[in-house]
This record gives structure tokens, C-alpha cells and sequence, in this order.
């Protein structure tokens, strides 16, 4: 009787857990996903860690590729080495400069207003604490402690606003430093991501770093037309409207525009906000917002898919979480960074078998067959009970 209930004992055990729950290669589930974890903690915490040297690298990354088909362009023309990359430097530094030039020039006949908007500010300020009395009957008192407490929260932002200044200043150093060596030591780089992989791989190695050239090459030069054609609607539309300042109000918005669906509402907001302090009545700020509306979907759903020939597409969802987490993680330069850097990572796990699951979440191409148990399961049971 004893080995009798010994054995029913022994098979009344617990169940074996599911197979994504054993340990495949030493570790269970439970353990290897806490390691995970904090696996991905440390390496944001440490790309936050050295934002001021892997960020201004990754723009000269960028930058390079950009500007690699001048450099070897100067190159076919039997330049020495060292000659044509400078010069092809010496390029992009006259494009930028020539930017700079026309905003600044804005921005000084924006600064002769500013007694004026002040004055008018003022009067909108008294109007605005004058209809809060009276609607919803907040004192004097307390909207001047609430101002006070955002004059104090706005002194911070300002402060690291001038650090970040300083940092721009501080990249316009390193990122030509950074694109003079990466352009310099191109071969050594492509021979180390070469030799890295076993030979059988390198045709598949070829074939990935020619199509992520092909992909940020086209996607910057897409965004620069872009921006270029943004720039143009948006001033043509202030100026039909008659705001001031349209042509530095048009560029910066375009600009902002490059800010993936967050850009584009700080850009309405600005004109708006002009128009409300230059401008009586709400007329003005209404037709800005239908403007910045049809340019907005003129850009999305025929500038973008026509210029913007960017070789990969990511889709709309992912666009907007790496967008939040880039500018999470590294500010507004995170934001900018945040959509090569997907679509690099799409092309790698496109081209590797384990990989491409990840790389078809990240696209925008709706499967052909998807598992209706999942995505219709009604209409599954339908199909079930017919066959029967």
C-alpha cells in the first residue's frame, strides 16, 4: 500500500510548465527576462551617460554618408585625399552658413518688434486676467503667484536651454572633426566590418551596408527637399494672411516639421501665437491653422511619398514611440536621430533570418495572410463550423 499511494503521489505532481518557460540554455524564463531588462537599463542608461560624444558622432555618421558621393566625386577628379575631404567640408560648412545667414537676418528685424509685441502682450495679459475673474473667479493674487511660478520654471528651462547652446556650439567643432577622420579612415572601418564576419556572410555584409548608404543617403536628401518645399508653402501661406515675420515663421517651421508629428504642431503654434499678439480678432489664428492643416496634408500623403524616396519605410506607429523615447533620451537631437537609426535597424533585421519577424513590425506592409484565429476570430469559427 505504501509504494501504492508512493507512485499516486508521484503522479499527482505539478504539471511541466510550457516550453517558453523552461531553461532552453541554462536559465528559465523567469530569470532570463530580468537579465534582459536590466540589460537594456544599462545600455540607455549608458548611451544617456555619453550623449555629448555619441550623439554629435552619430550626426557625422549621418553626415558622411550624405557627403561621401562629393568626397569621392573629388576623388574621380584625381584630388588628394586629404584636399578632397576638406573641400567637401568646406561645402556643406558654405550651405549651413548660408542658412544661418538668412535666419539671423530675420531674426534681427524680428527683434526691432519686440517693444511692440511687449506692449501688446501686456494688453493681452490684462485682458486675459480680467476674463479669469470674471469666468471662473481667480483672483489677481493668485494668477500673478501662478506667473511668478512659471517666470521661475521658465528661468531653468532658459538655463538649460543656453547649456544646450553651448553644446551646439561645442558640435559645430566636433561634427567636422568626426566626418574629416570618419571620411579619412572609410576604408579601415568597411575592412573592420568585414573581417568581423565570416567570409560566407560577406556578400549579405556588401549587400547591407550598399543598401543602408542607399537608405540615409535618400532619406536626407528626401528631407532636405522636403523641408525646402515646407518652407515655401508655409511662408507663402503667412504672407497671403498678412502675418508678420512670415519668411523666419515659414523656415522655422519647416524645420520643425523634420520633428516627426510633434514638430508640426509647434509649428501651427508659433504663427498663431504672432498673429494673436500683432493681430486683433481670431480670424487671423483660425485661417493659420486651416493653412498649416492643408500643408500638413499635402506633405503627408503626397510630398513625403514622393520626395522622401526613402528605400525603408517605418511605420506610423513605431515612428511616433521612437520619436518620444529619442527625444527621452537625447532631447530634440534624439528626435532627429530617431528614424535612421530605425530604419538602419530594419534593413539588419530584414537581411537575418531570426531577425525578420522585428524587421516586418517595424515596416508598414500589412501581411497578405495574417492568422484570422487572432485578427478575426469570429470569422475563424465561421470557417471552422462550415468545414464541419
Amino acid at each position: 500500500m505504501g509504494l501504492f499511494f508512493k507512485s499516486r503521489k508521484h503522479e499527482a505532481a505539478a504539471p511541466e510548465l510550457p516550453e517558453w518557460l523552461t531553461a532552453r540554455d541554462g536559465f528559465p524564463f523567469y530569470i532570463k527576462a530580468p537579465m534582459v531588462l536590466i540589460g537594456l537599463y544599462l545600455f540607455f542608461y549608458i548611451l544617456n551617460l555619453l550623449q555629448e560624444i555619441i550623439v554629435p558622432f552619430a550626426f557625422a555618421g549621418l553626415i558622411s554618408i550624405l557627403l561621401n558621393p562629393i568626397y569621392n566625386r573629388f576623388q574621380k577628379w584625381k584630388f588628394n585625399k586629404i584636399v578632397a575631404i576638406v573641400l567637401t567640408i568646406f561645402l556643406a560648412i558654405l550651405v549651413v552658413a548660408g542658412i544661418m545667414f538668412f535666419l539671423s537676418s530675420q531674426i534681427v528685424q524680428f527683434g526691432d518688434m519686440i517693444p511692440q509685441l511687449e506692449k501688446k502682450a501686456i494688453k493681452l495679459l490684462a485682458s486675459l486676467q480680467e476674463w479669469l475673474s470674471t469666468t471662473f473667479g481667480i483672483s489677481t493674487e493668485k494668477q500673478m503667484s501662478m506667473l511668478d511660478e512659471a517666470v521661475n520654471n521658465s528661468k531653468n528651462y532658459v538655463g538649460r536651454t543656453v547649456t544646450t547652446v553651448f553644446g551646439v556650439i561645442s558640435y559645430f567643432v566636433l561634427i567636422p572633426l568626426y566626418i574629416f577622420l570618419l571620411l579619412f579612415y572609410k576604408p579601415l572601418i568597411l575592412n573592420f566590418v568585414f573581417e568581423v564576419f565570416d567570409e560566407d556572410n560577406s556578400e549579405q555584409v556588401a549587400e547591407i551596408l550598399q543598401e543602408t548608404k542607399g537608405a540615409v543617403q535618400s532619406y536626407i536628401v528626401g528631407l532636405m527637399i522636403e523641408t525646402s518645399i515646407i518652407a515655401a508653402l508655409n511662408s507663402i501661406a503667412l504672407l497671403i494672411l498678412g502675418v508678420q515675420y512670415a519668411l523666419l515663421l515659414g523656415v522655422i517651421g519647416a524645420i520643425l516639421n523634420l520633428i516627426p508629428y510633434i514638430g508640426g504642431i509647434i509649428a501651427i503654434a508659433l504663427p498663431v501665437l504672432i498673429s494673436f499678439i500683432t493681430k486683433d480678432g481670431f480670424s487671423t489664428p483660425l485661417l493659420i491653422v486651416a493653412a498649416y492643416t492643408v500643408i500638413q496634408f499635402l506633405d503627408n500623403n503626397i510630398i513625403v511619398p514622393r520626395v522622401v524616396s526613402s528605400k525603408v519605410s517605418v511605420n506610423a506607429l513605431i515612428s511616433i514611440l521612437v520619436v518620444l523615447l529619442g527625444g527621452t533620451l537625447w532631447g530634440v537631437s534624439g528626435m532627429f536621430l530617431s528614424i535612421p537609426f530605425v530604419a538602419v535597424l530594419k534593413i539588419i533585421f530584414d537581411r537575418i533570418d531570426e531577425l525578420k519577424p522585428w524587421g516586418k513590425l517595424l515596416g508598414d506592409t500589412m501581411p497578405e495572410d495574417p492568422p484570422a484565429q487572432v485578427v478575426n476570430p469570429r470569422e475563424a469559427d465561421k470557417e471552422h463550423q462550415s468545414l464541419l
